[in-house]
């Protein structure tokens, strides 16, 4: 699923106050860390799908030359099923992080101490979509 101005504000049962950076000890990194690096390095530079194949590739840790090679066969098969939305993903729900999508559903990431998740989050922006990310725990 791809939003446009559309923003995924942290889930309510989130446990942190503020954005926190994701770390692992594992040599092969989460999703999540992945999707960190990604958004924080290059904001509003992918799309859900481009998001998605990266995290896809650089996660299998498929070599470059392999995916300049088979990028439309690996996309298809990547594509092939249905992925969740980034309201699902740990950033929003357990590290703090709000998630942006502008008007052509590019996306960036915002802690949510920060001065832009409130901008966001106040509503002043009519033409914006707010909602939650999706809950860790049912209520």
């Amino acid at each position: 699923m791809s939003y446009s101005n559309t923003f995924i504000r942290v889930a309510a049962d989130c446990p942190v106050e503020t954005g926190v950076i994701p770390v692992s000890s594992k040599p092969q990194l989460p999703a999540h860390i992945i999707q960190y690096e990604l958004l924080a390095d290059c904001p509003y530079r992918y799309t859900h799908e481009e998001l998605l194949y990266e995290v896809h590739v650089r996660h299998k840790q498929i070599p470059e030359e392999e995916r300049t090679s088979r990028r439309a066969e690996l996309w298809a098969e990547l594509f092939s099923k249905k992925h969740p939305c980034l309201r699902a993903s740990m950033l929003p729900k357990r590290y703090g992080w709000g998630v942006h999508y502008d008007a052509e559903g590019r996306i960036a990431i915002y802690a949510m101490e920060s001065p832009e998740y409130d901008g966001f989050i106040s509503g002043t922006d009519s033409g914006l979509t707010l909602l939650n990310a999706m809950r860790s725990k049912r209520s």
